[in-house]
């Protein structure tokens, strides 16, 4: 039965006076201590029991269908994973307390820890119990190991002393190190909404490509040509780090290994028809990025940018944030100029300029790459032969989907309708329109998104292969007697070009904007 602090003044006025001052002492002492109870709530990791503040728990979860790793970072990070527009970071509290610990497991949950500015995700097997604790029921443990005594603030003593719950320390988990950064993109993301005029006007496009599993997105800016891997020519400089050099457009070109810069180190190489090479105007250095595979060209705006709370400083300048793209690819946008460090770029970089700049400018008869303004940037793509399309006739790059629906009365070259980020796209079948045969691999497939006015259209084409500058004298108009043929019909120039075995070749112009003018003309 509970007894009132009335009835224990009422008790206490007909008691002697050291009884009264007894019961005086435990009226106090039942005062204090119930506004001194704190609320807590336990986990079970392994045959430990762990305690967090609940004013701190900011919810438990299941563990996420997709966990992105994050290079560099400690090895008790497991990855982050987008929760409700926030990137979320996983810490394996188990590798806190022992680097060998096994990875996570589907099965663990995850509680997300909010304090201040910054969540972060804490894996646990699974929850406990909310529980209220007295002040003489905490305490203060010291250890000798420097993270562990940050991450554990103190110990709950519970049942006589035989469950004992260590309190983890929410400030200590959430040890990000760049939290301006993430403050800043939060209220960039925040002032966006409902800014559609100038949402638009901040549209970047930027290239993905793979490495390790992982995505990752240079902007456009940034590229000067992706290329297929040639044969690499040796160089004094040679490490795990850069791969050798290669002559490009007149310029000697350092190659570095993207997952060895990185720290994959059980980095498996894609295979060789699918790895490429991103040229990459780092400062005033050209620098090659070897990469698993280049996977799409897309638009993204800046209040999309979702920043990543880091908990290493290593490299932390190349990380501006997480694109997480409707379609279910979060893709992490990096920063070209961060990459390196001066040191680096001077003794990658600018060592192999110094190094071979004159073999280089020799075996490509002085030419060099020429100046943005006067030079045009071309999307290389596969369908039987060699086609290029001039970057800005696209908005972006998407894979193969299956399940396009088909409506009666069509064309037989529309294959089909798709939802893109809740906008209808109708995709022309390239290969059908120009009587070509199938595919040989149709879900390798890409589609090129271009705008038209206020409708967008897709361009079903084999694979795309490349990035490619091209100056002013390269371009040739299109042999009249070729023109307006078959699958020449919307081509009226082409491109000379320097194939991957070192032999001339000549790519075909596509020119969507005649493609699309014909359709409407032949639906009249």
């Amino acid at each position: 039965m509970q007894v009132s602090e009335e009835q224990l003044k009422s008790v206490a006025a007909v008691v002697p006076p050291a009884t009264k001052m007894v019961a005086a002492r435990a009226l106090e002492l039942a005062r204090v201590s119930s506004a001194t109870l704190e609320l807590f709530g336990s986990f079970h990791l392994g045959g430990q029991e762990f305690a967090l503040a609940a004013s701190c728990i900011r919810e438990v979860v299941n563990f996420p269908d997709k966990m992105i790793p994050v290079p560099l970072a400690p090895a008790f990070l497991e990855g982050v994973f987008t929760l409700r527009g926030q990137v979320i970071p996983v810490l394996n509290l188990a590798r806190i307390f022992d680097a060998a610990a096994p990875a996570a497991e589907r099965t663990h949950k995850i509680a997300i820890v909010d304090h201040g500015e910054v969540q972060v995700g804490v894996l646990f097997h699974d929850t406990g119990e909310v529980l209220r604790v007295r002040p003489e029921q905490r305490s203060m443990l010291q250890y000798r190991d420097e993270r562990i005594r940050k991450v554990v603030s103190g110990t709950i003593s519970l049942d006589d002393g035989a469950r004992l719950l260590q309190i983890l320390d929410p400030s200590a988990l959430a040890d990000i190190e760049n939290v301006p950064h993430v403050q800043m993109l939060r209220n960039i993301g925040r002032h966006a909404e409902g800014r559609q005029f100038e949402r638009r006007a901040q549209r970047r496009q930027c290239v993905s490509f793979s490495v390790g599993g992982t995505a990752f997105a240079f902007e456009m800016c940034a590229i000067r040509e992706i290329i297929m891997v040639p044969e690499l020519m040796p160089s004094v400089m040679t490490s795990p780090l850069c791969l050798g050099r290669i002559n490009f457009r007149g310029h000697a070109v350092a190659v570095v290994d993207f997952a060895a810069l990185l720290h994959f180190g059980a980095h498996q190489p894609a295979a060789a028809p699918e790895r490429r090479i991103l040229v990459a105007l780092v400062g005033e250095t050209l620098i090659g990025f070897m990469v698993d595979s280049v996977d799409s060209i897309f638009h993204f705006e800046v209040g999309e940018v979702l920043p990543i709370p880091l908990l290493s400083k290593a490299r932390a300048a190349m990380f501006i944030g997480c694109v997480s793209r409707a379609e279910g690819d979060d893709i992490l946008f990096l920063n070209h100029e961060g990459i390196f460090s001066q040191t680096e770029l001077v003794e990658i970089g600018t060592g192999h300029v110094r190094l071979y700049q004159a073999e280089a400018e020799a075996a490509g008869g002085g030419q060099r790459v020429r100046s943005a303004r006067n030079r045009g940037v071309y999307v290389v793509f596969g369908m039987d032969s060699p086609w290029a399309v001039e970057i800005g006739q696209l908005r972006e790059i998407i894979s193969w989907r299956p399940g396009m629906v088909k409506p009666p009365g069509l064309p037989p070259c529309v294959h089909g309708v798709l939802n893109l980020r809740h906008q209808m796209i109708s995709v022309v079948n390239l290969r059908c329109l120009y009587g070509m045969g199938p595919a040989a691999d149709p879900q390798a497939s890409k589609i090129l998104i271009v705008e038209r006015g206020d409708e967008c259209y897709g361009l079903l084409v084999d694979s795309v292969d490349n990035l490619l500058t091209v100056s002013g004298d390269e371009r040739r108009p299109c042999p009249r007697m070729l023109a307006g043929e078959g699958a020449l019909a919307h081509v009226r120039e082409v491109i000379d070009v320097t194939g991957p075995d070192g032999s001339p070749a000549v790519l075909n112009v596509f020119d969507p904007e005649d493609l699309f003018a014909s359709l409407e003309r032949a639906m009249q």
